[in-house]
């Protein structure tokens, strides 16, 4: 596949991204960039979630992981699946009734200011790390497959991606996104079918005999119940996928910026629970892809690479199958992280100017909006330094990366909201930056000495370690405060 062709499909894949970015959000307020007016119709922000949901790196890293972690991942999908419902009513319910614009005004709203601003600064911290590292993989393959050839280095592909990504999100904001992301999560679906009929095509099987290869494969093992040291245990990875979900979706501003978008909370939990079944459906077809990427390496004698980050790129650009996989593949790879970087933009946007500069409450519609677009830029060119700041990731699988990143990030978020939810005590206010930073302390030392005394390795369950020090420190706090009053 030559970088010229890839070129021409991107090229016409921009000029239809904007075309739908300037038709949806033309006549956009600051209302409409923060929350989509809350017109949203709820199939739309569910098909749009797709895209939302599964970025860059589960496009490029999930396939790839098959070939170490087999379908241990699914353990995780399915604790999603349970931690949507937790999304859909307990937290939906309690946003709508506060009707806030950024979910961390309910931190202000239970603890007081300090704890506002600290859960903005840790969603702040927490999306800007997480996003450049799927935008960092996915420029890594679009250096390799257009840019490199044409002589632009790393740092050229990243400027001009999130140029791009600046560019089609600085007017529309969410009621923009809600209809990109729609156009995404078509690219991302044709992205993965189109590859997975080329291979099923290529090793000339039928459909039940693919699916017949896939069960059947040394790679498809699902549960992992034998050994509680392992990462891939059930009983880490289940816990740990649903309150991952819970933290990195119900209380991600990102994530539940579009959810926030419909009409009424009803409307969005028809949206959060059509996005559950959809995803696992999703999640599940990629390691089948995965399983029928190996048994392709397999057949045809081809070097497997030493990262499973490049099996599935591999296989799609050079691997011998027709130039449509090879092109349907950056497009899928593209619209995914181009929707996670995009609504990520507009969510870090909206919480530094609604939570940290407190806009709304202090500025008229004009200066809130010369506000906004001057934070969207900073974020913007912030996003850049981070993402050439990420090296190599060692050798593991970004996915891994990714929620290992959110263990140590959202943990005190996650803590945070579960103490103000379940229980109605007071909390030393001023401190609460104090908990924040202790808790992931604490769980770096509880990972570091369970290896080095037990032999055990913590794993994904890490993000509630984090929240359980964080909620023990706010009870802390807690009783600080009662001792004052």
């Amino acid at each position: 596949m030559s970088p010229t062709s890839v070129l021409l499909v991107l090229g016409a894949y921009v000029a239809l991204l904007f075309v739908v970015a300037w038709l949806s959000g033309r006549h956009a307020d600051n209302a409409g960039f923060f929350s989509g007016n809350r017109r949203t119709p709820w199939y739309m922000a569910s098909f749009a979630m797709i895209a939302g949901a599964m970025s860059g790196v589960t496009f490029v890293s999930v396939p790839g992981s098959v070939g170490h972690d087999s379908f241990s991942y699914m353990q995780m999908v399915l604790g999603f699946a349970a931690g949507q419902l937790v999304v859909a009513f307990v937290l939906i319910p309690l946003f709508y009734r506060f009707r806030i614009v950024s979910l961390y005004e309910y931190l202000g709203a239970r603890f007081g200011r300090v704890s506002h601003r600290t859960g903005a600064w840790i969603f702040f911290v927490s999306k800007m790390l997480r996003t450049s590292l799927s935008v960092y993989l996915v420029c890594a393959v679009a250096q390799q497959l257009v840019c490199e050839p044409f002589g632009l280095p790393f740092a050229g592909t990243v400027a001009v991606t999130l140029a791009f990504v600046w560019l089609y999100t600085r007017r529309g904001g969410v009621k923009s996104l809600v209809w990109t992301d729609s156009l995404k999560t078509l690219c991302l679906l044709a992205g993965l079918l189109v590859p997975l009929v080329c291979i099923v095509r290529a090793l000339g099987l039928s459909s039940g005999e693919a699916l017949h290869a896939v069960v059947d494969s040394p790679h498809a093992r699902i549960f992992f119940f034998d050994d509680p040291a392992s990462d891939r245990y059930f009983w880490k990875m289940f816990p740990a996928g649903l309150f991952s979900l819970v933290a990195m979706t119900g209380l991600d501003q990102d994530m539940m910026q579009k959810n926030l978008s419909c009409r009424s909370a009803r409307d969005a939990q028809k949206n959060i629970v059509l996005t559950a079944l959809c995803q696992t459906v999703v999640i599940l077809l990629f390691l089948a892809l995965g399983a029928l990427l190996y048994l392709y390496l397999d057949r045809t004698g081809q070097p497997v690479p030493e990262r499973g980050d490049r099996v599935f790129p591999f296989v799609a650009v050079d691997g011998g199958l027709p130039l449509a996989a090879g092109l349907f593949f950056v497009v899928g790879v593209i619209s995914g992280t181009w929707s996670s970087a995009g609504s990520s933009l507009t969510a870090l946007t909206t919480s530094v100017t609604v939570d940290l500069f407190d806009g709304p409450r202090r500025l008229d519609e004009g200066r809130l909006a010369r506000l906004r677009r001057g934070v969207h830029l900073s974020v913007a060119l912030l996003m850049y330094l981070t993402v050439l700041g990420f090296g190599a990731s060692a050798g593991d699988s970004v996915i891994n990366v990714v929620y290992r990143v959110a263990g140590y990030t959202y943990g005190p978020i996650l803590g945070m909201f579960a103490f103000g939810i379940c229980c109605r005590r007071r909390i030393h206010d001023r401190a609460m930056p104090v908990v924040a930073l202790a808790a992931p302390v604490l769980c770096a030392l509880l990972r570091w000495g369970a290896w080095q005394w037990f032999g055990y390795s913590v794993g994904f369950e890490l993000l509630v370690y984090n929240a359980l020090f964080t909620m023990f420190g706010m009870w802390i706090l807690s009783l600080r405060c009662h001792e004052k009053s």
